[in-house]
């Protein structure tokens, strides 16, 4: 942004039309998102002396270099574009929520032949039923377990009617816990039945299955079938426990969420109650960060915007705590994603107001247990983070790279890059490097070649950036680190300076000298070594971040090394090269698998005639 930006007259500027703000600093980093009804006097409350504003609010003006804003058709439009903003820029003076969870769900698949119940992540406007969210996804995987075992359902993959007859019954059709569609063992309208049992299974209708699955267990043990009847009773037994954690908390049978809000000076947790068809089927809670200054109802308003714009599924109901900024807007929106009516409520009497009541209690047993917890945590990273700046007598070490190398004598040189911001990792900027001019086992050749190649393409895509007027976070390697660390003592440390000194940067590198146990006993710095406390939260997140650089690199070099001996094993067969190989291994998946086919089996890949097959065959017999 150019600095001749004129904020008074920018300001006169502004359309009286609804839209969203952005607040940048002079670093062009957007610190902060709003919307407005009317843009010119939301915008300009900021910048007017006699407007009340919050300590926060006060201080985000302080930093405002320029801003920037978007209209749009209504102030509905404008809510849903300053939530996605928020999302994606994260900017510093909103409230935000810390969790970025996905909601499991039970999916049953309607609109197949041969319906499956299955473990779901997201909700699909698809010919399914679905049950959830639930928040346990240990919770969910028993559930469909358990049915798919009440009611014989199949697990597998197969389309029908294309795969009817292929082949012979798996394990789960001897073991009496599939009915065997795939070779016809059971009609359409029979497995439809047992879908219908266990749609209302799923429903929470348990007592039809209890009563059959006792009567049947009865039966067995009359007919002295010992075997038949402990399997009764022990699913007996797994329907009585589902039936007991299901709690009745409302008679009207509807679908609601109960939010409610504890917080102390720093923190804010926020509890959600999730009733499903009148019941309690979990609970869950939240931690918001930024809510210094920032009213309650501010903070929930945050909350609701940023939770229901990434949970797929929406309720008819739900219950506030307090009355939300923009409660009818909200409702609005919530409404449109759901496709029907969506009501918010601040229940004052009665049932309602004590549910409400007990999820305020709950976060308020959640804020105070993990209190201490938040310190700890904060201690192992932003305080171990402040230590080693200290150390090091360097200033805001928020981003910290490391670095490893990997080889087996020399054979498939890779390297891995690790990140760590505020002392945690970041692991979609990690980075891995296969050696492109490094042949033998030379290490430090090929740490100067990663260094080199990741400096080198973070300076181009900065380049590219500026061209383009862009920001970094279009680039994954613009961001450079505060501090560089080696696994490796002086040797490294050179080896990435000289690196930085012929490509003109400025960065901090320490060295990790390690003990005759190769473990971790100082730093390397401006080549000086320092005693470092090997008890202190310091020293662990340095042993960590190299931990975490090696596994990085060894994990890559491993996958590596089994690719290459796939390939080797099959390209000695003859007639068989790279697409031949490529189609057998996505066909039969691993070798183990090839070797066991029969020339048959082996012609169904279409890339493999038959002498092709023979000599697969041959090859594996040892022939």
């Amino acid at each position: 942004m150019s600095i001749e930006f004129d904020i008074q007259e920018e300001l006169k500027k502004l359309p009286t039309n609804p839209g969203v703000y952005l607040m940048h600093d002079a670093n062009d980093t957007i610190i902060y998102v709003g919307k407005a009804i009317n843009l010119r006097n939301r915008v300009r409350s900021y910048f007017r002396e006699s407007t009340k504003k919050s300590l926060k609010i006060q201080k985000m003006v302080t930093h405002i270099q320029y801003f920037e804003y978007i209209i749009t058709d209504s102030e509905l439009e404008a809510l849903v574009l300053e939530n996605n903003l928020i999302k994606e820029h994260n900017p510093h003076y909103n409230t935000m929520l810390k969790d970025d969870k996905t909601y499991p769900y039970i999916k049953v698949t309607l609109g197949e032949e041969y319906p499956r119940v299955l473990f779901s992540r997201e909700m699909k406007k698809d010919r399914s039923r679905y049950f959830g969210p639930f928040t346990s996804a240990g919770a969910v995987n028993d559930a469909v377990e358990l049915t798919n075992k009440l009611f014989e359902l199949r697990t597998c993959r197969k389309k029908f009617p294309r795969d009817f007859g292929i082949e012979r019954p798996c394990l789960n059709y001897h073991i009496h816990q599939c009915m065997a569609p795939c070779r016809g063992c059971v009609s359409r309208e029979e497995y439809g039945d047992r879908i219908k049992q266990a749609l209302e299974f799923l429903n929470g209708n348990f007592k039809t299955v209890m009563k059959e699955l006792e009567d049947k267990m009865n039966e067995a043990s009359e007919n002295m079938e010992f075997e038949e009847a402990i399997r009764y009773r022990d699913l007996l037994s797994s329907v009585k426990s589902v039936n007991q954690r299901q709690k009745i908390t409302d008679s009207d049978g509807e679908d609601k969420d109960v939010i409610a809000m504890a917080r102390e000076e720093r923190d804010a947790v926020v509890q959600v109650f999730f009733i499903r068809n009148g019941r309690l089927i979990g609970r869950e809670h939240f931690f918001m960060s930024r809510v210094e200054e920032s009213e309650d109802t501010e903070i929930l308003s945050a909350f609701v915007k940023q939770f229901y714009a990434g949970t797929p599924f929406i309720p008819r109901e739900i219950m506030m705590q307090i009355q939300l900024e923009d409660s009818e807007l909200i409702g609005e929106w919530l409404s449109s994603k759901r496709g029907s009516r969506v009501t918010i409520r601040t229940p004052k009497i009665g049932s309602k107001e004590k549910l409400v009541e007990l999820a305020y209690n709950n976060a308020s047993l959640v804020l105070n247990r993990d209190k201490e917890r938040i310190k700890r945590e904060e201690g192992r990273t932003i305080g171990a983070v402040k230590e080693i700046e200290g150390w090091l007598n360097l200033k805001s070490v928020e981003r910290m790279e490391a670095f490893d190398i990997s080889n087996t004598s020399g054979f498939a040189n890779v390297g891995s890059m690790v990140v760590f911001e505020k002392g945690k990792p970041k692991k979609s900027d990690y980075r891995k490097f296969k050696m492109k001019t490094v042949a033998g086992p030379d290490d430090y050749a090929c740490m100067k070649e990663v260094l080199t190649r990741r400096f080198v393409h973070g300076l181009d895509e900065k380049a590219a950036n500026e061209q383009k007027n862009l920001d970094d976070k279009f680039g994954s390697f613009t961001r450079f680190p505060d501090l560089l660390l080696m696994d490796g003592g002086r040797g490294q440390v050179n080896i990435a300076l000289e690196v930085l000194r012929e490509l003109e940067l400025d960065i901090p590198v320490c060295g990790m000298v390690k003990d005759d146990n190769h473990r971790t006993r100082g730093l390397y710095f401006n080549n000086v070594e320092i005693d470092i406390d090997t008890h202190s939260e310091g020293f662990k997140l340095i042993t960590r971040i190299q931990d975490e650089a090696h596994r990085f690199a060894i994990t890559y070099h491993r996958s590596l090394r089994s690719q290459t001996q796939v390939k080797s094993v099959l390209d000695d067969i003859p007639g068989v090269g790279e697409a031949r190989r490529k189609a057998l291994m996505k066909h039969f998946q691993n070798v183990e698998a090839i070797k066991a086919a029969s020339i048959e089996e082996l012609m169904e890949v279409p890339q493999i005639p038959e002498h092709i097959a023979i000599q697969i065959k041959n090859f594996f017999n040892g022939s």
